[in-house]
């Protein structure tokens, strides 16, 4: 019989099978039994699927508007308190004019959907391939999925005009850092990166002030580029603040001398 190999299973015994990320990745030892010439046939086809995931997006989202993108841990249920937090900050900021994106999954990114649904806001849910099913939360009205997290995380950058972090694992922990990493290096320009819940976020601001910046692997003045809150008002009156003073800065250098109220949305969609 010929030889197969046994199938992973992931939580609840659902099979995990391997995403288009590992398949891109898989290091070339792990691709040694197979011709030279049909690996690079492979990998040269990929890049066309990949250059389709980005036209997909820019389509998408290109005409969004101000948004805000929010991140947390998808294992958060509906009863704790910090989902009822979350889905109150997506709906006042929502309220003030700006659109939502989320990864479009469970805890809360469900909780920032159905804060941006109850504003009457654009609530965008970018999905991604996993190796067992993630599911798309029912409050995201405009949809994208993603075989590559390269690609989903570019779009989560290019279309926000701030990020809001609330507590979560390692995937919230990376775009955290990678927020920070990309305006740190210029990348892209200082823009609003606010923690909620200083009781989680607190251990590991003052690691790195203690830690990190004490011995020199970051300057001083890093630490400025975070703003730490509890309160769902204060988040939306600093990004409010923060977008008011680029939007006028970038007027009074193009000579615009009117605007509509703030540059931002009515709150009306995704329409």
């Amino acid at each position: 019989m010929p030889n197969r190999e046994k199938r992973k299973l992931g939580p609840k015994g659902a099979e995990i099978r391997p995403t288009e990320d590992e398949l891109l990745l898989k290091a070339g030892v792990e691709r040694r039994r197979e011709l030279p010439s049909v690996v690079a046939r492979g990998e040269s086809w990929r890049v066309f699927r990949i250059m389709g995931e980005f036209v997909e997006g820019f389509d998408e989202l290109a005409g969004l508007g101000p948004a805000v993108t929010i991140f947390g841990s998808a294992r958060t249920r509906p009863e704790h308190p910090i989902y009822q937090q979350c889905v109150a900050t997506a709906r006042l900021l929502g309220e003030a004019g700006f659109s939502i994106i989320t990864g479009g999954g469970p805890g809360l990114m469900q909780a920032a959907n159905q804060g941006a649904r109850e504003a009457g806001a654009c609530s965008v849910g970018l999905n991604i391939e996993l190796p067992f099913e993630q599911h798309e939360n029912p409050f995201a009205d405009l949809k994208i999925h993603f075989r590559y997290f390269f690609v989903r995380k570019t779009m989560f950058v290019k279309y926000a005009q701030a990020f809001v972090i609330f507590p979560g694992g390692f995937g919230t922990l990376d775009e955290f850092f990678e927020s920070l990493t990309l305006i740190q290096t210029g990348k892209i320009k200082d823009f609003p990166v606010v923690l909620f819940d200083s009781a989680y976020w607190g251990p590991l601001l003052e690691w790195l002030e203690k830690t990190v910046q004490n011995d020199g692997n970051i300057s001083l003045g890093d630490l400025d580029l975070i703003k730490i809150t509890d309160s769902p008002e204060e988040v939306v009156d600093h990004i409010v603040t923060r977008y008011t003073q680029d939007l006028k800065a970038w007027a009074d250098a193009n000579g615009i001398s009117e605007l509509t109220p703030r540059g931002l949305g009515n709150g009306g969609g995704c329409g």
